[in-house]
């Protein structure tokens, strides 16, 4: 009897004793533990191997971002399968002139009888084009100027302010239309070149401030001491330090490019035989759109511009969440 009371007791001490993980088997005689700690680190390493990126889990976690991310999706998928997605070839004009919204023409016809809604739909691929890659040249010479101006100082430094601030006081917009308007050469990649090389002085001049406060930091001085390049300091060393402040830079100028196409466009130095938002609001004023009743003509475009503008600012308060913790969304 005092033997049957002992038993309970010293299973007990050994369960304390080993301080074992998980739940503990007693077997007559032998003592058995489950690896839950093993199998917790499993499931670790599998959650580690399935886990997106963590800028990306930023940007998705922001309530506005993720609208602005869905809607850029959307507008690129566009872009990818229009010649899938259009019901007609948009040059094609076979069909009759100024016809109003129907089941065959949901947005109508133009004054030529070409199709609206496949015009809309061939028009996202022209602005996606050239808002990333006119916003990509301005950020890339923003980019190069401002940084070695910042970092390097001195003479080259004022040469290179000189500049900036030249292009600061030159108004663009008539620039953009001066140019594109007696060039030889009509079409998006004239557009591209000359709003990338038109639109870059605002972010080389906030690039340029940015270096001038990094530039005295210590990493940056052991940097020099270990014998390293201007260059390699100012690009690998300098710019992944204010990369959220490049990214910003970049959804500006895309928005900017794709505004200015669209406005150059309008104004009538682009090419004719270009599809784009634009010169979908180009043939719409000059075929009267607005005095007919084709509502639909003139407004498609306009509020597809100003979507896809939106869906990019949208997108700016999750690469804001991204430079600043304080910023994020749980």
């Amino acid at each position: 009897m005092a033997l049957q009371d002992r038993q309970p007791s010293e299973s007990a001490g050994q369960e304390q004793a080993l301080n074992l993980p998980g739940p503990v088997t007693l077997v007559p005689g032998v003592v058995t533990a489950e690896p839950a700690q093993a199998e917790e680190e499993q499931q670790e390493v599998r959650r580690r191997r399935r886990r997106v990126p963590e800028w990306f889990e930023v940007l998705w976690s922001n309530r506005k971002a993720r609208v602005g991310l869905i809607m850029l999706a959307f507008f690129i998928l566009v872009a990818i399968f229009a010649n899938q997605l259009a019901p007609y070839d948009p040059n094609d004009i076979s069909f009759g002139p100024s016809e109003m919204p129907s089941p065959q023409h949901w947005l109508g016809t133009t004054q030529a009888g070409q199709d609206v809604l496949s015009q809309l739909i061939h028009g996202t691929r022209t602005s996606l084009i050239v808002g990333a890659l006119g916003g990509g040249l301005s950020t890339l010479i923003a980019l190069v100027v401002g940084m070695v101006a910042g970092y390097m100082g001195g003479l080259v430094d004022e040469i290179l302010s000189f500049i900036i601030n030249l292009g600061l006081v030159v108004p663009v917009l008539p620039l953009m239309v001066t140019v594109a308007a007696y060039s030889p050469v009509k079409g998006p990649a004239i557009i591209i070149l000359i709003i990338g090389f038109t639109s870059w002085a605002w972010g080389a001049r906030f690039k340029r401030s940015q270096v001038m406060t990094l530039r005295v930091r210590d990493y940056i001085t052991s940097a020099q001491f270990a014998g390293d390049g201007p260059f390699r300091i100012i690009f690998r060393e300098i710019m992944p330090n204010m990369l959220s402040l490049v990214v910003l830079s970049y959804i500006g100028a895309a928005m900017g490019a794709i505004g200015a196409e669209a406005g150059l466009e309008f104004l009538g130095v682009g090419d004719p035989s270009t599809i784009s938002w634009g010169m979908m609001l180009y043939w719409a004023d000059n075929g009267g759109a607005l005095f007919t009743g084709q509502w639909a003509w003139l407004i498609a475009p306009g509020l597809a511009l100003a979507a896809i503008t939106s869906c990019l600012m949208l997108i700016n308060f999750g690469v804001d969440a991204l430079s600043n913790p304080m910023l994020r969304e749980e």
